[in-house]
């Protein structure tokens, strides 16, 4: 079995140079009508959507329903229309989703949803276009680990042996520009594993594609870039391919920009409130972190240093939004894809959970004032 109807990308990158003056353009693509992802307004009030049928859903940046708990997507990238993997959180299941079509099951990897772990990373292969796998972070009875699976076969184990506990295991997963993969681990509820050299919790590992320490890490007999992370909700990676991490611990939400191989330090953003940081997109001017409880966007402008330089906007709330949102990933220079967790302690629509396109650089971003 292959994945379904979804011809390979001919030349793909991890994340490609986003332009930040290059936003949707108005009436174009299946977000037309002022960007899709409740980007904003570029012509005037937008025309009314009607509200979801069943597993209808009428919003043009609506490309996949009826799921559950998104808290991991996998963009094909550049697939015109807009295409992906999914992934549900609390069940395994993997589904290929693609703008005008019903979602479809890929496969279902043995997970353990009842803490908050489960399926909570995707990643294609560097070579996704010749071998079709498909890397995952999920949390097993025992540990939480990273596996590798092909459409319909046994998941094969890649990094083991991660520290699972009550709390602390959700953890995040890209392919970074060099075709190795980021895992950002969580601390198993014991914040003294972070710390911990010795263990694998509460890291950001940069591991190749069979589990070993990558080549280029500061270290070459470890796979560690940093340590100290709680509960880490997303990776993203800027031009500068620094990673970004969004962290939660019980005291505060929190965004890292990763130094690899130099202490964590401080958050180059804080949320006292803890709106629940997940994904993560950020561009040369942008870091857009979407949240799993506030439920909306949090647009914090960058200077060319790549230093937040204003009070993160607010985008993607309310009735412009979609509710509880998961992971987030960059489809192309213009769109990402996003998944909702609305049936995680939020308020369901009857298409939730969605995966949606969210426009990369709102136009109603840059208010807000100095810190």
């Amino acid at each position: 079995m292959s994945f379904a109807e979804q011809p390979p990308p001919a030349h793909w990158t991890e994340q490609p140079h986003l332009a930040p003056e290059t936003g949707p353009n108005e009436g174009s693509g299946p977000g037309g009508g002022g960007g899709p992802g409740g980007g904003g307004n570029q012509g005037g009030p937008p025309a009314p959507v009607p509200p979801p049928e069943g597993c209808k859903d009428f919003h043009p940046a609506v490309v996949g329903t009826c799921m559950d708990t998104i808290d991991s997507v996998a963009p094909f990238p550049n697939s015109d229309p807009p295409a992906g993997l999914a992934g549900e959180r609390k069940s395994g299941r993997v589904m290929q989703v693609r703008y005008g079509s019903d979602p479809s099951a890929v496969t279902t990897l043995p997970v353990d949803g009842t803490t908050d772990g489960g399926l909570t990373g995707l990643a294609l292969s560097p070579s996704y276009a010749e071998d079709q796998l498909v890397y995952a972070y999920i949390t097993t009875p025992t540990d939480n680990r990273v596996v590798r699976f092909t459409a319909g076969d046994t998941p094969k184990p890649v990094l083991t042996g991660i520290p699972r506990g009550p709390s602390g295991n959700r953890g995040a997963l890209l392919r970074d520009r060099t075709g190795n993969l980021l895992v950002a681990t969580g601390d198993a509820g014991n914040p003294a594993l972070a710390a911990d050299p010795k263990s694998l919790a509460g890291k950001l590992l940069r591991i190749d594609t069979s589990g070993k320490p990558a080549k280029g890490n500061p270290d070459p007999s470890s796979a560690v870039l940093a340590s100290g992370f709680h509960s880490p909700g997303g990776i993203c990676v800027g031009v500068d391919s620094r990673p970004w991490v969004t962290d939660r611990s019980a005291q505060r939400d929190a965004v890292f920009r990763v130094d690899p191989g130099k202490p964590l330090g401080n958050p180059v953003w804080s949320w006292p409130e803890r709106p629940g940081v997940a994904g993560c997109v950020v561009t040369p001017s942008l870091l857009m972190v979407a949240t799993s409880t506030a439920g909306n966007m949090q647009n914090l402008p960058l200077s060319p240093e790549g230093v937040i330089t204003q009070k993160p906007t607010v985008s993607m709330q309310d009735k412009e939004g979609f509710g509880r949102l998961g992971g987030m990933a960059v489809l192309d220079p213009t769109y990402a894809l996003a998944g909702t967790v609305n049936k995680s302690g939020g308020t369901p629509v009857s298409s939730d959970d969605r995966v949606i396109l969210v426009s990369i650089v709102p136009p109603n971003v840059g208010g807000g004032g100095k810190d």
